[in-house]
């Protein structure tokens, strides 16, 4: 079955940069939309970036310029680069992945593999 492993997270000053990791196994990781989401207790689970199996990107509004989203299908790994991060992106930040197609590629609802997280802290 398909897997998904995060890795990357960690605490970090606000201001200051992270790059998370996704690495994907089982699945025919080229045909996949990979995609970022994070969520703090007591609030939904939103989405934050995701790469479509051409290597497009798209960001919430809130990430754009900030983060990158970027994959590299030979190790089946997408990547979360992370730069200036405020307070409130404080998260556990999951990886999805869903093949093509995907409609909406930053609602939830679209993915039903999932990594367990990772853990980001700003302060």
């Amino acid at each position: 079955h398909v897997q998904l492993v995060e890795s990357g997270g960690g605490s970090v000053q606000a201001g200051g940069s992270l790059k998370l990791n996704c690495i994907a196994s089982d699945l025919t990781f080229s045909f996949y939309y990979v995609a970022w989401f994070r969520q703090v207790p007591g609030k939904e689970r939103e989405g934050v970036a995701v790469v479509s199996p051409d290597g497009s990107a798209r960001y919430a509004d809130s990430e754009k310029g900030r983060f990158t989203i970027s994959r590299d299908d030979a190790r089946q790994t997408v990547s979360l680069q992370m730069n200036s991060l405020r307070v409130e992106d404080t998260a556990m930040y999951y990886c999805a992945a869903e093949p093509s197609p995907v409609p909406q590629p930053l609602a939830l609802h679209e993915y039903r593999h999932w990594g367990r997280g990772t853990q980001v802290t700003v302060s």
